[in-house]
């Protein structure tokens, strides 16, 4: 049973990486520490950290960007399969419009959002955004969530993080997703700060038809 689990998530990454390649934008598969499943779910610090040969697909990448998109199942890869090229689709271009220098997109298997610190800071990006997968019945089965941060370091913790949280169809669309996640990196550059400082203030912009 475990190797059938194994291999029906692998088939998903390639799915989902096959899907992000449509956006043009170069990707970067790597795994955490977490080797399996049992792993992941038993040792959440594995899940957090870039395991055996990480650094070494990242290192060709490594010049400054102003931002990276971590992309990983979490506890619902069905959700990241679904919904993370829906979102990047729309945040993407909108930033790039702007001139942001946005790195390679990174596909992390196995990965928690802590491991898009160590990504972030082995590219040399300014912000990091990770996209997961919630836990199934947080919400609801497909419900995808980003967690963005400033400059993460060792001494990053989760109140240093902004999160968008149940981006599925029955509750934020990836378009107002994608609008809320390119909006609240805007005032993460423009304040050098995230999380419990930065208030997300993008809701009365949406009702207002942006």
């Amino acid at each position: 049973m475990g190797n059938l689990a194994e291999a029906y998530r692998s088939a998903v990454e390639a799915r989902l990486i096959a899907e992000l390649s449509a956006l043009e934008y170069p990707i970067v598969s790597i795994a955490s520490a977490a080797e399996n499943r049992q792993s992941y779910l038993m040792r959440p610090d594995l899940g957090r950290r870039m395991g055996l040969g990480a650094m070494a697909a990242l290192a060709p990448h490594s010049t400054d960007h102003d931002v990276v998109f971590v992309i990983t199942g979490g506890l619902s890869a069905r959700a990241v399969q679904m919904h993370a090229a829906p979102v990047l689709a729309g945040v993407l271009p909108a930033l790039r419009a702007q001139g942001w220098r946005i790195a390679p997109l990174v596909v992390a298997r196995q990965g928690r959002v802590a491991i898009g610190d160590a990504v972030a800071n082995a590219l040399n990006a300014d912000c990091v955004v990770v996209l997961l997968g919630e836990r199934p019945g947080l919400s609801a089965p497909d419900s995808m969530g980003a967690y963005l941060t400033w400059q993460p370091g060792p001494d990053t913790t989760d109140a240093d993080r902004n999160c968008i949280s149940n981006i599925r169809p029955e509750g934020l669309g990836t378009a107002d997703a994608a609008f809320k996640i390119a909006h609240l990196l805007r005032a993460m550059r423009a304040r050098r700060l995230s999380g419990v400082r930065l208030k997300d203030d993008s809701d009365p912009l949406l009702l207002d038809g942006r």
